[in-house]
């Protein structure tokens, strides 16, 4: 339970000094070894609580027992055949999840591992689709210090003794080594994509150390960014009367996590490299036919800093070197033979032993001086394969080539750029830092919840497969694979996009009406390859797309060509048809995977692009949000970046996507009906009839298409489009606006009248936009001030987001598990509503709940893995979820684009109708529909058996 005194605390500001003493920070304050003022900060004597998972009522149970079963039975037989189903409640991992996480390593699309707080790497995502929590407790930094002669010696690892994963392997394993280190005067400071650990006088009072980490993530830089690497820079200050010999020791096991080291065959060898980069390679042979990985540990030989290396050790007194060996030589020498550069590549390791590794550097510090350390850390995994469909290369291979001895490379450029990098992290995040309209824990949450683009299980591949790029020389090569899916270029989506685009009216002007403005440079290249990033790790499935409605904020910020290459995928997907029979969990029915004209769930998961629709808990073919969501985004995006390129190319499937939807508004009114089941994201959540998520969803997306064949010179559309909405739009608010609010649903239930946080997700894409409001002034305010009233002040004193839920009477909807349940996507999703609206205080108070809850001292403990939802009571649902990247929203809404602030004002509420469009029209105002649209393409990719 939660402790009443996190709904009364309320602290806006964590500095530094709090945590460590001035002088200390003075005494780093150089060479970027002192923290930043604004960060997340926790003290590593912090206990890591075990998080506590959500449970279903017993009523709820009894509601989903079929559903149970049958996912139950899918589980067992995807198991069978050696595969992951992609919702999996049943299995359990062998390390529970604990408040222990902090910034992960390395850029997106490589692979990731976490790094908790407290110095332990866990949460290993090498291979896609795959996530080790247990930490491998080898992989540590340690400090060996002597003064006077020799006579005073401190020797400890730089983490806390207390962690779990330390087992008693014997006197030769690492719990011989000295866990020296309380932790109570050891400071832990993230703001990602960097983190620093401050230890003030341990192990050794009279040395002050800092350890910054560093990874490539840096906006709008395609390249730097795709790199698995990561810097730590040690700032080491002597405070003391007497040198200092200090050596520091950097060691890893040949393993991508969890029992993979037992596996043999793994290969260890040292390097020396350009530039006095000098380290040991640690060549991984991975089990299940998946592709090796390459390690590769180094340091920066200077003038005042010495490399050596132990290329290998063991675990066990079976090893000829052990972890108590070498511990024992770093105490009594503080480095290793120099002659083990010469050693060459290890013999393979036998299955079950654990093959590690060290490097130590080492310098004189002199009192009162001030000396840096470098080390780097670099993984080559230049293929990344998937279980049922092709390999691929990925991006970093675009520049360091596909030779697993690229992690040479990799390190080297670590070591020589990561001064680079922080200049380019600084100019990014500063003007945000300094900023003092924005609160304290706004700023540094802002930054760090964008952990999930690399530790969300991202792959970012540099083109098509490698069996492609083998075979095809040409456009009119035939791909054929072993599912016997035939997919020929020439009559490819992308084809069918570009034909019909070349078919709509006036778009070779449209430049004349574009928007001015761009996020992109229209002299860049546009190919940064392709991008997948999962729904969360628990939720295995690649670019869920209603879920990256609310994340894709954040890319479309940072890296918008990632984000348009996102919705080139999802166009081409809109017009494929994959025939295959798949059964739904949810009702127990038969049905095809992918539905011609329905923007998939997701680009699938065990084989991406090409098998979509992973989720198979409903038929999502028949979900009313997907459709309005990609016309939104599409529109935010084309509006945001000017990009007219991009416009034309998608412009096909927003008609075929709107054309499809249509078919839900059965009785003309103009407004799209729901059908009784969870048929939008809120996936146990049932509405009736005319829903105000759904169909807010709608109005605004009627809106956006509008706008959008305007500029693109479509004028038909437009005005279709626009005619639409002017009907659906009144129908809209006498169906749900009650007075105050809009009902959930237009349903006769109870939960008919809840309030929902969501309700207005399309009036929020609407203002991001820039397009008119789609109600008046009045009712967005006051739907906002009701839901800010119930769902977020009346639940825990507005301390822990805005629930799903709420009944009129103030109680939290219990109608079912996720009406009850906080999500922290939507709170923030809510949160840029009111910014757009001028609700300013509402809107940080609403969100300032997710920080109190997830990432305070007070808090629950879920840091760096911020969950889909959380209960009243704090109990978690899917950690390290996609939906939080939403905060990027709020800062778009505080900051838009210059395009969408300058874009020329389109209003739906002036219409100019042709004679010859009028003419088409029926006696409601609507075009007849025709047999044929010109934008619908008459052909289209299919999958069959």
């Amino acid at each position: 339970m939660m402790s009443t005194q996190l709904f009364n605390f309320r602290k806006h500001s964590w500095p530094p000094d709090e945590y460590v003493s001035r002088a200390t920070l003075q005494l780093l304050d150089f060479d970027g070894g002192a923290p930043p003022e604004q960060a997340w900060r926790r003290r590593l004597s912090s206990h890591a609580n075990i998080l506590k998972e959500f449970s279903v009522t017993f009523m709820e149970a009894i509601r989903m027992m079929h559903l149970g079963i049958r996912l139950w039975s899918y589980v067992r037989k995807e198991a069978s055949q050696g595969r992951k189903a992609p919702i999996d409640p049943f299995t359990r991992e062998r390390c529970k999840p604990s408040a222990s996480l902090g910034v992960p390593l390395g850029g997106m699309g490589s692979g990731s591992i976490s790094r908790g707080f407290r110095g332990e790497f866990k949460n290993w995502q090498i291979i896609p689709g795959s996530c080790e929590l247990s930490p491998v407790m080898a992989n540590q930094f340690s400090i060996f210090i002597s003064r006077n002669g020799g006579n005073k010696r401190y020797s400890s690892v730089l983490a806390p003794g207390q962690h779990e994963g330390i087992e008693k392997f014997g006197d030769q394993g690492i719990s011989s080594w000295d866990w020296n280190l309380s932790g109570q005067h050891s400071t832990y400071h993230a703001l990602f994509p960097r983190a620093w650990t401050i230890y003030d006088g341990e192990p050794d009072p009279d040395l002050k150390i800092s350890c910054r980490q560093i990874s490539p993530f840096i906006p709008h830089d395609y390249r730097e960014s795709s790199l698995p690497a990561s810097v730590f820079v040690y700032t080491l200050v002597n405070s003391g009367r007497e040198r200092a010999k200090v050596s520091l020791l950097m060691t890893w096991a040949n393993s991508i996590g969890g029992i993979s080291h037992q596996s043999g065959g793994h290969i260890n060898e040292p390097f020396i490299g350009r530039d006095g980069v000098s380290g040991v390679l640690l060549h991984h042979k991975t089990a299940n036919d998946n592709p090796h990985v390459t390690f590769a540990i180094a340091a920066c030989e200077t003038q005042n800093v010495s490399v050596t290396v132990l290329p290998s050790f063991g675990l066990s007194g079976e090893s000829c070197v052990t972890a108590r060996d070498m511990w024992g030589t770093m105490v009594q020498d503080g480095c290793f033979d120099w002659e083990n550069f010469n050693a060459g590549p290890c013999m393979p390791c036998l299955p079950g032993e654990t093959l590690c590794a060290a490097v130590s550097a080492s310098t004189w510090v002199e009192p009162h001086a001030k000396c840096t350390i470098a080390f780097a850390l670099a993984w080559s995994s230049p293929k990344v394969k998937f279980q049922k469909g092709g390999a691929y290369h990925r991006r970093y291979t675009k520049f360091y080539g596909t030779s697993e001895r690229s992690a040479v490379d990799l390190v080297h450029d670590a070591l020589t750029k990561y001064k680079w990098w922080e200049e380019e992290i600084e100019k990014w995040q500063s003007p945000i830092l300094k900023d003092e309209r924005l609160p304290e824990w706004y700023k540094f949450t802002l930054f760090n919840e964008l952990y999930f683009l690399v530790a969300g299980g991202t792959v970012w591949i540099d083109g098509g497969s490698i069996a492609e790029e083998n075979t095809c020389q040409n456009n009119s090569t035939i791909i054929m694979n072993k599912d016997a899916r035939i997919m020929s270029t020439e009559n490819s989506s992308m084809d069918l996009m570009a034909e019909h685009s070349a078919a709509c009216t006036g778009m070779e002007n449209a430049d004349a009406n574009g928007v001015p403005g761009s996020l992109i440079s229209q002299d860049n290249s546009y190919d940064v390859g392709r991008f997948l990033y999962l729904e969360g790790v628990e939720y295995v499935m690649w670019c869920t797309y209603d879920v990256h409605f609310y994340a894709s904020y954040a890319l479309l910020y940072l890296f918008p060509k990632i984000e348009l290459s996102i919705q080139r995928d999802f166009a081409r997907a809109v017009l494929f048809e994959d025939r295959r029979k798949v059964k739904f969990l949810a009702s127990g029915t038969w049905g095809i995977r992918k539905v011609k004209g329905a923007v998939p769930h997701d680009l699938g998961m065990h084989d991406p692009w090409y098998e979509m629709n992973a989720y198979n808990i409903h038929d999502t073919s028949r979900w009313k949000d997907l459709n309005s969501k990609y016309v939104l985004q599409v529109y935010r995006d084309f509006a945001a970046t000017g990009d007219m390129s991009f416009g034309r190319d998608v412009w096909p499937a927003v008609c075929a996507a709107m054309e499809y939807v249509e078919r839900f508004d059965r009785d003309g009114d103009g407004l799209i009906e729901n059908d009784g089941f969870p048929d939008q994201t809120y996936d146990t959540w049932t509405t009736h009839g005319v829903s105000a998520y759904c169909g807010c969803l709608w109005l605004a997306s009627l809106q956006a298409a509008a706008a959008m064949a305007h500029h693109l010179g479509d004028t038909a559309f437009a005005e279709k489009f626009q005619i639409k909405f002017l009907k659906a739009k009144p129908v809209f608010e006498a169906k749900l606006w009650n007075g105050s609010y809009f009902n959930y649903d237009s349903g006769m239930s109870r939960n008919s009248r809840s309030i929902q946080a969501d309700q207005l997700a399309g009036q929020w894409y609407t203002a991001s936009s820039g397009l008119p409001s789609l109600f008046d002034d009045t009712k967005i305010r006051s739907t906002l001030q009701k839901i800010y009233d119930f769902n977020v002040m009346k639940v825990r004193g507005g301390r822990i987001g805005a629930v799903n839920g709420m009944f009129p009477n103030g109680r939290v909807n219990d109608h079912c598990m996720q009406s009850r349940e906080i999500w922290t996507g939507v709170t923030y999703s809510v949160a840029a509503t009111m910014l757009l609206a001028g609700m300013e205080h509402q809107a940080f108070t609403t969100a300032e709940g997710i920080f109190t809850a997830g990432w305070s001292e007070e808090g629950f403990g879920y840091w760096f893995q911020t969950p889909e939802a959380w209960t009243v009571d704090g109990h978690y649902r899917s950690l390290v979820y996609m939906r939080p990247l939403a905060i990027w929203a709020m800062q778009w809404a505080l900051s838009p684009p210059k395009a969408i602030l300058k874009a020329p004002k389109f209003s739906t509420d002036r219409i100019y109708t042709s004679p010859l469009y009028a003419r088409t029209l029926d006696d409601d105002g609507l075009r007849k529909r025709t047999s044929k649209s010109r934008c619908f393409p008459r052909t289209v990719c299919h999958c069959a058996n």
